[in-house]
C-alpha cells in the first residue's frame, strides 16, 4: 500500500465513524479530520479517538487527500457540488449515500465529476452516532460503486483500495439500477419495520405486554424501526418512485394474506408460505 492518506470525514454517525475506525486500524489513514453539523457529535468522536481533530468544512477540504461524505442523502445532494467546487485536481471524494440517482444528477455535468466516486456500502445497524461505531461494521459486506465510467481510473482505483481495507468487495452498477434494487431489498424492509412497530404501539396500549410477550421474531422484525428517522425519511423521499412500486406489490401480498386468513384457507396459506421459504436458498447461498 502507498503512503497513508489524510482522510476528511463529513458526518460522524455510525457509518462515517466506523469507516474512520477501520481506516485508522489498518494503517490506511495517517490522520482523520472530522466535520459535522453537531458540535456534540464532533466532541464525542474526538474523545472516543475516532477522529484526530475537528475542523470546519473549508479547512478540512484544504488538508486531506480523500473526503468521505457520510450525511443524509438530501444533504449530500446540496453539499457534494460545493465540495467538488473547492477540491484540488488530486483530491478524491466519495459518499456513502443509500440512494444514488438524485445525487448523481446534481454533479453529472460538474467539471470535477471524475474526482468523485459514488458509493453505497451495504452495511449498518439500527444504532447511530459515534458511540455506536465499530471497525468491523463493513467486513464481508458489499460496497456498490455506481456510474464507474464517470469517475477517473485513479479515483476508482483508490476507492477500490479503500473498499479492500474495509474488508468489503466491490459491485458495480448504474445509479438507476442501484436505486431500483435497493428499494426492494433494503428500503421496503425498513418501511415494513417502522409500520409494524407503529401498528403495535397503536393497537397494544400496554407497553408491559409488548415487553413480556414479544418474542425473538417480533424483536428481529422491528429492529430496523430503531433506525434514525433523520437518515431514513430523506431516503424514502429520494427513492420514492421505486419504493412506491415496491409498496404496491407488498400491499397486494398483504391483501392476499388477509383474504386467505378471512377465508380460513389453510391450504393456500401454507402454499404461499412454502413459496416464500425459497428466500432461504437465496440468502444462504
Amino acid at each position: 500500500m502507498e503512503r497513508a492518506k489524510r482522510i476528511g470525514i463529513i458526518g460522524l454517525g455510525l457509518m462515517g465513524s466506523s469507516l474512520a475506525l477501520k481506516l485508522k486500524e489498518c494503517g490506511y489513514a495517517s490522520a482523520i479530520i472530522g466535520a459535522d453539523s453537531s458540535k456534540l457529535v464532533l466532541e464525542e468522536a474526538l474523545v472516543l479517538g475516532i477522529i484526530d481533530r475537528i475542523s470546519s468544512l473549508e479547512k478540512l477540504i484544504e488538508q486531506v487527500d480523500l473526503i468521505v461524505i457520510a450525511i443524509p442523502v438530501d444533504a449530500i445532494k446540496i453539499l457534494l457540488p460545493k465540495v467538488l467546487d473547492e477540491i484540488g485536481s488530486n483530491q478524491i471524494v466519495m459518499d456513502l449515500g443509500s440512494t444514488k440517482s438524485g445525487i448523481a444528477a446534481q454533479v453529472q455535468a460538474h467539471k470535477k465529476r471524475a474526482n468523485y466516486v459514488a458509493c453505497h456500502p451495504i452495511a449498518g445497524t439500527e444504532n447511530n452516532g459515534p458511540s455506536a461505531a465499530f471497525p468491523s461494521l463493513f467486513e464481508n459486506k458489499v460496497n456498490i460503486i455506481c456510474d464507474k465510467e464517470q469517475s477517473s481510473n485513479i479515483a476508482v482505483d483508490e476507492i477500490e483500495l479503500v473498499t479492500q481495507q474495509l474488508g468489503m468487495r466491490s459491485k458495480y452498477m448504474t445509479s438507476k439500477e442501484h436505486d431500483l434494487h435497493i428499494a426492494y431489498v433494503s428500503h421496503l424492509s425498513h418501511i415494513s419495520s417502522f409500520t409494524l412497530g407503529q401498528t403495535v404501539l397503536e393497537v397494544e396500549k400496554d407497553e408491559e405486554n409488548i415487553f413480556d410477550m414479544a418474542g425473538s421474531g417480533f424483536e428481529s422484525t422491528v429492529r430496523l424501526a430503531k433506525s434514525s428517522p433523520k437518515m431514513w425519511a430523506p431516503i424514502f423521499t429520494e427513492n420514492s418512485a421505486n419504493i412506491l412500486k415496491g409498496l404496491d406489490a407488498y400491499i397486494e401480498n398483504l391483501k392476499n394474506y388477509k383474504r386467505l386468513i378471512e377465508e380460513k384457507n389453510k391450504v393456500e396459506l401454507q402454499e404461499a408460505m412454502e413459496k416464500t421459504n425459497k428466500i432461504r436458498r437465496v440468502l444462504e447461498a
